[in-house]
């Protein structure tokens, strides 16, 4: 390979009027004769991740049965099998601060940050983990967080008249009283990381036109490809072909279902909702790759959700289906429920193990939880609570296991050890009480 004394910096961009495209790791990107090791190949900082499932688990469909390093995946989390070297599922944990009569107004918005909230229709409970982390790990990034959903927000019941709706329809806030909204709209998603025009004139003109971003930027890129060696070439054309899928379905969505969600000068659309939970995850994947941001929170279907899964044979409405009162079948549907947002995310994690990122791949420089702060959803209790650690961490992650915790351990040791994993400082978080050294 030629090598020279120049290369790019990591924080490249094709650049033009209103848009930004960030670029993969390349070869070139890396000083010559540096060892990888010593590059933003080998990452000190993770990728991090917080994907919420509303309206508890099956237990007994979630947790495995034996415990140990020759455990079997449960039923619905078989999909896992193929990262279950970089799986650990913690059984045991509660989280106190989520008890409450609001129930589902509280319980998304005490999920990382382990704070009962004030009795108070204004916001005020706790900074959740993905923003701990963001202050330390996601400052260099152009996004220092990124926070998506699939619902716009859950029914009445993700609101209360003591606690307002806050803490229902969101899992991250950057201050007790910050609550972040989360991007349901995939073409506002779109535009935030890869931008459509700066300001109305640009963006009235770029509808009018009906340019793609990518077209915009092909000259550019034709520009650094011929300053690229073969294997960064093959790179950048991969990578602005998945782009390119990307703002294809972003466009075909806003001909399938016009919503009343609107930007003032850009038309909006929202997908089914299968294709949707895989679009946003695609997206994420691509922040990841591009380094636009280290953290994301997901939630994959709102607290409260009405959303009906016929796709899966299933008529009942999520939410009324998830008070099953015992009832097999019913119970059944929502296992099937349970595991199909399992088999999503696996495609997720799939995708992650595929894409190189230096010295490994995504997938294994990632802290990921998966999981929600509801266990029985007819209950409506707080323990235990279905919870799975994924990814290599950077090497800090154990993975390969199930470990079962003396019952109603905090939720909170778990927000501190993967801050620890990830090298983030704290003193603690919530009610946390010590650190998990197994995990």
């Amino acid at each position: 390979m030629y090598i020279t004394k120049k290369h790019l910096p990591r924080r490249t961009f094709l650049r033009g009027a209103g848009y930004a495209i960030a670029l993969p790791l390349l070869d070139a990107m890396i000083p010559a004769a540096t060892a990888l090791a010593k590059t933003a190949a080998s990452p000190a900082k993770p990728y991090m991740g917080f994907f919420y499932l509303p309206h508890g688990q099956i237990m007994g469909s979630w947790t495995p049965k034996t415990e140990g390093a020759n455990y079997q995946l449960s039923e619905i989390l078989e999909p896992f099998a193929p990262f279950k070297k970089q799986l650990t599922v913690i059984s045991g944990l509660g989280n106190k601060p989520a008890v409450s009569s609001a129930v589902h107004a509280i319980t998304p918005g005490t999920w990382l940050s382990c704070v009962p909230p004030k009795r108070s229709t204004s916001p005020h409970g706790g900074v959740t983990v993905d923003q701990i982390a963001a202050q330390h790990i996601g400052q260099d990034t152009p996004l220092p967080s990124l926070e998506v959903a699939t619902e716009e927000k859950g029914g009445s019941s993700a609101c209360d008249g003591t606690y307002g709706c806050s803490f229902g329809n969101t899992i991250a806030f950057r201050t007790p009283t910050s609550p972040l909204p989360m991007e349901y709209n995939p073409r506002k998603l779109f535009v935030r990381l890869f931008g459509e025009g700066d300001n109305a004139a640009e963006r009235a003109q770029i509808k009018q036109d009906n340019k793609s971003i990518l077209d915009m930027a092909m000259s550019e890129a034709s520009t650094l490809k011929s300053q690229l060696g073969a294997g960064d070439r093959q790179k950048v054309d991969s990578y602005l072909d998945t782009v390119r899928e990307l703002e294809r379905r972003v466009k075909t969505a806003q001909n399938h279902d016009m919503s009343n969600v609107k930007l003032p000068e850009l038309p909006s659309g929202i997908p089914s909702f299968d294709d949707h939970l895989k679009l946003n995850f695609d997206m994420i994947a691509i922040a990841y790759q591009t380094n636009l941001t280290r953290i994301a929170t997901f939630m994959m279907a709102a607290e409260v959700s009405s959303h009906v899964y016929a796709d899966l044979g299933i008529q009942e409405a999520f939410h009324p289906l998830s008070h099953h009162g015992n009832n097999p079948e019913k119970m059944a549907k929502l296992v099937k429920i349970q595991r199909y947002h399992t088999g999503v995310f696996a495609k997720f994690l799939e995708r992650l193990s595929k894409t190189p990122d230096g010295d490994g791949s995504l997938l294994d420089h990632s802290i990921f939880l998966y999981g929600g702060n509801m266990s029985n959803s007819n209950l409506h209790n707080h323990f235990p609570l279905p919870t799975a650690v994924i990814g290599g961490g950077c090497g800090k992650l154990k993975g390969g296991q199930h470990v079962r915790y003396k019952d109603h351990t905090p939720l909170a040791n778990l927000m501190v050890t993967l801050l620890d994993r990830a090298g983030v400082p704290t003193e603690g978080v919530g009610n946390s009480n010590g650190v998990m050294t197994e995990i």
